[in-house]
Order: C-alpha cells, then sequence, then structure tokens
C-alpha cells in the first residue's frame, strides 16, 4: 500500500516526519509531494497511490479519474470542499477529513480578528474593548464551541443559532440559542461565521442578514469566502461606515473593498485558520492514523461522503 502526502502547502517537517513514521510502522508506503507547481504532478502521483494526505489541495474529477488504485483520501483539516465527493464517491473512494484538529487554532485566530479590528488595527487610535459586546456565533460546531468558550473569557455575552444542534447542548454551555438566523444577525454586533461552502449557503450572508446587525457590527469570517455574497457586502460598506468586515482568507474583490473601505476591512495574506504549529502537526497525525484505521479496521467514522 503506497500512502501519498500530497501539499502545495507543506506540512511542518515535525508533522511530515510523525506522519512517515506512523505509515511506515504499519508496514506501508511512504510517498511526498510537497510544493508542486501544476496539476500534472499531482495527477501523477495520485494515479499510483492507495491513499492520499491533502491539506487545501484540490482533489478534481481529473485527479480522481486518473487514478488506478486510490481507496481513500483524507483531507487534514474541517473543511472538505476541495474534493469532487461525487467522483470520489462514482469510484467507490472514502472521502474523510479530521473535524476538531484545527479548532483552536482557528477559534484563537477569530477572537485574535476580533480583537485587531475593534483596537482599529493598532493604528495608534482609542480603539473599543470586547468586554461587554454582544457575540452571535453563526454555526455551533467544534470550532463555534470554542470560539464560545474564549469569547467568554473576555466577558462577551454569547449567543449562536445552529439548527442541527440541540438547543440543550448549547444552553448546557452557558450560551444563549437563536431560533432564527435573523434574530441572531440584529441582535449581536460581533458574528463569527463557521458554515461550510454548500449549495445552500454560498452567498447566503447577503445584504438582507448583514443589513438587520446593530450600529457598530462586525462579521468575522474563519469560514470560506464564497458563503458571503461580495456585492451585497460592497453596497452594505457603502451605506454604513459603521460596519465592518474581517476574514482569513481574501475575498474575490479584496482590492476593491481594501482601497475604498480600509478602515473597516482587513484581510490574512492567506488562509490562516490552521497556522499554527500544534495544529498542523495534529491535523497530519489524525489524517495518516486515520489511514491505517481504515485499510487495518474498515474504520470510516469520518467519512464525509
Amino acid at each position: 500500500m503506497k500512502v501519498l502526502v500530497a501539499t502545495e502547502k507543506p506540512f511542518a517537517q515535525e508533522a511530515v516526519t510523525q506522519i512517515k513514521n506512523i505509515i511506515e510502522k504499519n508496514g506501508y508506503e511512504f510517498a511526498l509531494l510537497e510544493k508542486y507547481t501544476n496539476s500534472n504532478q499531482l495527477i501523477n502521483e495520485v494515479s499510483n497511490s492507495d491513499a492520499v494526505i491533502i491539506r487545501s489541495d484540490k482533489i478534481t474529477k481529473e485527479v480522481i479519474n486518473a487514478s488506478k488504485k486510490l481507496k481513500i483520501v483524507v483531507r487534514a483539516g474541517a473543511g472538505y470542499d476541495n474534493v469532487d465527493l461525487e467522483a470520489a464517491t462514482s469510484k467507490g473512494i472514502v472521502v474523510m477529513n479530521t473535524p476538531g484538529q484545527n479548532s483552536n487554532a482557528v477559534a484563537e485566530l477569530a477572537l485574535g480578528l476580533m480583537v485587531y479590528i475593534a483596537r482599529g488595527k493598532f493604528n495608534g487610535k482609542p480603539g473599543t474593548e470586547l468586554k461587554g459586546k454582544t457575540l452571535g456565533i453563526h454555526a455551533y460546531g467544534n470550532v463555534g464551541k470554542l470560539v464560545a468558550t474564549i469569547a467568554k473569557g473576555f466577558g462577551m455575552k454569547v449567543s449562536a443559532f445552529d439548527p442541527f444542534i440541540s438547543k440543550e447542548s448549547i444552553e448546557a454551555d452557558g450560551v444563549k440559542v437563536y431560533e432564527t438566523v435573523e434574530d441572531l444577525y440584529s441582535n449581536n454586533q460581533y458574528i463569527s461565521l463557521h458554515i461550510p461552502a454548500t449549495e445552500q449557503t454560498k452567498n447566503s450572508i447577503n445584504y438582507n442578514l448583514l443589513s438587520i446587525m446593530p450600529k457598530g457590527a462586525t462579521l468575522i469570517n474563519t469560514a470560506r469566502k464564497e458563503v458571503v455574497n461580495e456585492n451585497d457586502l460592497v453596497k452594505l460598506l457603502v451605506e454604513r461606515s459603521d460596519f465592518k468586515y474581517v476574514s482569513d482568507i481574501a475575498p474575490n474583490n479584496a482590492e476593491e473593498l481594501l482601497e475604498k473601505f480600509n478602515n473597516q476591512c482587513y484581510f490574512t495574506p492567506k488562509k490562516m485558520g490552521a497556522q499554527t504549529a500544534e495544529a498542523n502537526i495534529n491535523a497530519g497525525i489524525a489524517a495518516a492514523n486515520q489511514i491505517v484505521n481504515f485499510f487495518e479496521n474498515g474504520d470510516t467514522t469520518f467519512k464525509v461522503n
């Protein structure tokens, strides 16, 4: 069995070493493809691999169709919209993610972005504090739960909306539950986004939703850029100089936003949610162990297709 680690943006060296040790300890062949420059390199390596571990790399229909014996793809991280699930399923390939491994890193970043924008991007002028402010968490999964814990440490008043998690479960964490997404947005000065990019959620964060947020509102997006309607965002920023938008993934119209609304927007240079040494290592190790458990025990616990 050949297990390929294919990462255009490499894992930390410690992560690679530990992944390699896990794979080889269990009698499998380890292969590494880092910093590749075109999809043909990825296609070539995947074509004769039994398993592949990726990060933000795109496993397209073309890549999948070129594979001769691929059985499992593990995305080291929570999101998996960079994998063509339909194509994988049609060839009987199992796709997994590693939920929870990057959660703390993303949660800490969300609060860091809040502090940064609340303090005027540290421009030397007076800013505002997070203590006493209201924070709404849109999707109360692994990351949302940790955001709530950290935010309460700042003294924020935390609420959430998530139709897929029981009200009792959320309230047990001392978090108020709103029954509708409109109620969440209209009652919070800060909204932290943690929804995946699906056909239902893409462009769902629109003008109608954002415009009902209170004066001095801030939207924090550490999820996916596609969930925010960029044209609606521009419209809102034009109308409301009090509104702010920060994200760890630049929107398609980032240049326009920063040129026109520099004081209201901030985007990290690249997707930063999982960019910590700890998250990098944890996700890689989890991916390797899941592949071993899949081959040895038929374990499909984290299957997403």
